[in-house]
């Protein structure tokens, strides 16, 4: 009798199939954005703060090309999604239009995250911290510290938003049940307070609302939908 592979080989068999044309798209499109990356700069500039300075010949760039490989995996988040997906719901027998629901349903959340932090977290955070500053101390902000900060945010409440998705697809598999998910809600709102201060641009009790506030209702989401779905 043929032993069929574990769930980890079977996962990096399938990722293997799409990988390398995701690299090259990747590395095409952040070639392409590269040379739009000085107006998504302004628009963000605008929305987020007033001058920028950088403290190193190569810094401008760097920011660009850091912007322009944001916004490839930005643009191509569907596609990743998709990819990761099919990776990790072959071995658990996911398929066909299951993959399909959960795709549409994560970029779903993933957007929503990334503009939830655009329009509303980073704003709130940005400004507060903004505000120590006086006419002895004036805020200089670095190009490339503004474009790490403001991506990595976006693209980090993208990902913390897939918070139901994560719950139904591990309760599908059998990995943990409904009951679960209610019986630890108090661990659940620990958690989520732990990783909204950490994760939050500032320490203060508002923005750390705005993001556990969101992420807690989704939870409660999560658990909802596994009961609307009859999982168990």
């Amino acid at each position: 009798m043929i032993e069929s592979p574990p769930a980890l080989a079977v996962f990096f068999i399938e990722l293997r199939k799409s990988i390398r044309q995701l690299f090259i798209s990747i590395g095409l499109l952040t070639l392409l954005i590269f040379f739009l990356s000085p107006q998504m700069l302004e628009v963000i500039q605008a929305h987020l703060a007033e001058k920028l300075y950088f403290f190193s010949v190569a810094g401008p760039f760097l920011a660009h090309v850091k912007l322009a490989l944001f916004g490839a995996l930005y643009a191509l988040m569907p596609w990743i999604i998709t990819v990761l997906l099919k990776a990790v719901g072959t071995p658990f027998k996911v398929a066909g239009s299951q993959v399909f629901f959960f795709s549409f349903f994560t970029c779903l959340l993933f957007y929503a995250g990334t503009l939830f932090c655009y329009f509303i977290t980073l704003p709130f955070g940005i400004n507060f911290l903004l505000g120590f500053g006086s006419e002895e101390l004036k805020p200089v902000i670095s190009i490339g510290r503004f474009v790490n900060f403001v991506t990595l945010f976006i693209l980090a409440f993208g990902v913390i938003f897939e918070l139901p998705i994560l719950m139904v697809f591990t309760a599908k598999i059998g990995l943990v049940t409904r009951s679960f998910f209610s019986r630890h809600r108090r661990y659940a709102l620990l958690l989520i307070a732990i990783v909204a201060a950490l994760l939050t641009p500032t320490p203060d009790v508002v923005n750390m609302l705005l993001m556990g506030g969101p992420l807690y209702l989704l939870y409660e989401a999560g658990i909802i939908i596994l009961l609307i779905m009859r999982i168990p």
